[in-house]
């Protein structure tokens, strides 16, 4: 079998994924080609021909990782609690979906920060996909508390309803041990501070890869944060995803290596 591989989102023409994809398809030892696709939610019935058709498998980016849902036949149990898909497989005319920002963050944490989720306190800024995923993960490795900054508040609500650990706002003032940022760099304002709570102490990821470091992380990394951008996540997100499209272990370590 060729894999027909690409991704899709919007704006696209930055993804790292092809990359990866190709990477995945050499350790597997696999036959296969990838692209990216610009495509917005108002394009989804174009896309759902594509699928099968031009694609096997597809990796899911903004701002399509909650509408792709209503393409799927079957979601896995972490898309289905997250209503959020970054992977998309056709299986016998069926289009399957599954989450695995969540493993790919939980991954890379450990990984590069030597850091696991357990007993830890955690301030999540945005309330997305790619956070509804990261949140996910968090709480079912252990973490004492999420507190979820956005201006979502329908989307914060989303999560505080879902899990006792994760809250809109953070009640009593604590040292915060891991601060994610997953606000898409445009949606930003002028970051001049760091939150209350963070301390040299504190591990700081923003997910976003481009730039490299965004003034966010670079504010951290000035604090005497351990840092880390959205590399390793994208790698280890990626490794979960090719391993479930090839039915083959492929490491998020080995991904790493093509991305830096």
């Amino acid at each position: 079998m060729t894999w027909r591989l690409g991704v899709v989102g919007s704006p696209i023409a930055h993804s790292l994924s092809p990359v990866l994809h190709l990477e995945g398809l050499r350790l597997a030892g696999l036959e296969g080609s990838s692209e990216r696709l610009d495509f917005d939610a108002t394009r989804l019935g174009q896309l759902r021909q594509l699928l099968g058709e031009r694609f096997d498998a597809l990796s899911v980016t903004a701002p399509l990782k909650r509408a792709v849902i209503e393409l799927c036949d079957e979601l896995d149990e972490v898309a289905e609690r997250t209503q959020s898909v970054n992977s998309l497989l056709v299986r016998d005319g069926r289009v399957l979906g599954r989450s695995t920002d969540g493993e790919g963050f939980v991954g890379a944490l450990a990984a590069l920060a030597q850091v696991t989720p357990h007993d830890r306190h955690v301030v999540v800024l945005g309330a997305g996909g790619a956070a509804s995923a990261i949140v996910d993960a968090l709480v079912n490795y252990g973490v004492s508390s999420v507190v979820v900054h956005a201006r979502n508040e329908t989307r914060v609500e989303e999560l505080t309803l879902r899990y006792p650990q994760v809250l809109g706002h953070s009640l009593v003032y604590r040292p915060v041990d891991l601060i994610v940022n997953t606000v898409p760099t445009s949606g930003r304002g002028v970051d001049s501070a760091v939150l209350q709570g963070v301390s040299p102490d504190t591990v700081a990821v923003d997910v976003t890869y481009d730039p490299r470091t965004s003034t966010w992380l670079a504010l951290h990394a000035e604090l005497g944060c351990v840092t880390m951008n959205g590399l390793p996540m994208l790698a280890f997100q990626a490794a979960a995803q090719l391993s479930w499209w090839f039915g083959a272990g492929i490491a998020g370590e080995d991904l790493l290596e093509v991305l830096t």
